[in-house]
């Protein structure tokens, strides 16, 4: 845990506040912290800064806290991922949140399985924990943008024309023969397939939207590892 993601119940009086559960657990067994040292924190949507313990014990933790520094910048980039299984997303959804991805839409394909739209994965604090730990790791605390769109073609048609203006849309799609770009200036939106890829129809409507097909090569990566690989490339 690189940074404390500190929320509006934590706090109980102006520049104090008290935490309990994994995160003052976290304190005592991995920082090894007392009373008088300072851990770094951030207020979920808000200010990063500083703690300085003033009161610990088995129960609770108490910090008094300045947040004076902005977090960092956002990368520039709308995720359409196409939904993975729930083994898969949890690591997605850690990795692009401490790249700095903002908004995300996980949407339905072909090769995506309905079992996965039923996942407790799925649900609401689920997702909430999993982009917490991303904050964590990356010192950040914007939280980002969840959509869940289950129904592919009306999605494309109706609202992905309004998504992409005013971005480059790029579609990774392993058959493309155009690689991936580097270092792109100005906002992407970045369509991901399931393992296996998007079949040709939806590839073809995308394309129709506007999408560029891109590679990363004759290598095929899964999910977890060709988001990271694409947004380091594009960013």
């Amino acid at each position: 845990m690189n940074l404390i993601v500190l929320f509006d119940g934590d706090f109980t009086g102006d520049g104090r506040v008290r935490l309990h559960g994994r995160r003052q657990r976290h304190v005592l067994t991995v920082h090894r912290a007392a009373v008088g040292e300072t851990l770094r924190v951030g207020r979920l949507n808000g200010q990063l800064g500083t703690g300085r313990i003033v009161a610990l014990n088995g129960d609770a933790l108490e910090m008094e806290v300045t947040l004076d520094q902005a977090p960092p910048p956002a990368l520039p980039v709308t995720l359409l991922l196409a939904l993975p299984r729930p083994k898969s997303l949890k690591r997605v959804l850690q990795a692009v949140t401490a790249m700095g991805v903002k908004r995300i839409v996980l949407m339905n394909a072909w090769r995506v399985e309905k079992s996965f739209w039923e996942s407790p994965v799925l649900a609401p604090e689920a997702v909430r924990e999993q982009l917490i730990l991303g904050l964590e790791q990356a010192r950040d605390t914007l939280l980002p943008e969840i959509m869940l769109r289950s129904r592919f073609k009306p999605f494309v048609e109706d609202e992905v024309p309004a998504l992409i203006r005013e971005t480059r849309p790029l579609l990774a799609h392993p058959p493309a023969v155009q690689p991936c770009p580097r270092d792109v200036r100005g906002a992407v939106t970045l369509a991901v397939g399931p393992e296996g890829g998007f079949i040709d129809y939806e590839a073809e409507l995308l394309q129709a939207q506007g999408f560029e097909a891109v590679s990363l090569g004759a290598r095929i990566l899964r999910v977890e590892q060709a988001v990271p690989t694409l947004l380091g490339r594009l960013f």
